[in-house]
């Protein structure tokens, strides 16, 4: 199959069951240890993929990266869109897991931080991705609308700790943080090391 072939198959497939549906199904069915090895390989190398190369990178070379077969990548995902949701759940729901243990373990402003930094390469992966999974998903998808409830119930907890410890400006939103940490992705041209300057930048901006 190629990358075309795969590509016209995660369009077809969305118009006839939910997208969410082909990859989240096959992540909850109980693997070998061997099968939850390639499979979380497959999702990983997809992700540093997407991020060094945008979204466009062929299925072969994720498979290359992840020292896997193309067969192994289409058994765990048989479209492109089943691993596109893949690594964007992944990541979004990781970003909320550590967030709630930045909530309970760490300082106020340092939870806020780190949070922030964690939702910097977040959204470099959501850039690479969002565009695609828009159009063949759709925005107010099962994934996208779970995204969003993530993002806003992680964020706005170590946010709300640190105003409430008065370490951060009480006018602040979430919304307007994912949308400040978000445009530092966003920039053409803009290095990892001037992403990380500009979010210096909005941290000492937040900061009371």
């Amino acid at each position: 199959m190629t990358e075309t072939d795969s590509r016209t198959d995660s369009r077809t497939d969305s118009r006839t069951e939910s997208g969410t549906d082909s990859g989240t199904k096959q992540a909850r069915r109980p693997m070998r240890a061997d099968a939850r090895r390639n499979y979380d390989q497959l999702v990983h190398a997809a992700r540093d993929a997407f991020r060094d190369t945008e979204a466009d990178t062929s299925l072969e070379q994720i498979a290359k990266r992840a020292g896997v077969g193309i067969g192994t990548l289409y058994r765990h995902f048989p479209t492109r869109l089943a691993l596109l949701e893949a690594v964007y759940r992944d990541e979004v729901d990781d970003l909320g897991d550590r967030g709630e243990r930045l909530a309970e373990e760490a300082e106020p402003f340092e939870a806020l931080v780190a949070w922030l930094d964690m939702f910097l390469s977040y959204a470099a992966t959501k850039r690479a991705l969002f565009h695609e999974l828009i159009e063949v998903a759709g925005r107010d998808s099962e994934l996208l609308t779970h995204s969003r409830q993530v993002i806003e119930t992680s964020g706005g907890a170590v946010l709300a700790r640190a105003q409430e410890a008065g370490v951060a400006r009480a006018d602040v939103t979430v919304g307007d943080l994912t949308r400040l940490v978000g445009g530092c992705t966003m920039m053409p041209g803009a290095t990892e090391e001037q992403q990380r300057r500009m979010l210096e930048v909005i941290v000492a901006g937040i900061r009371t």
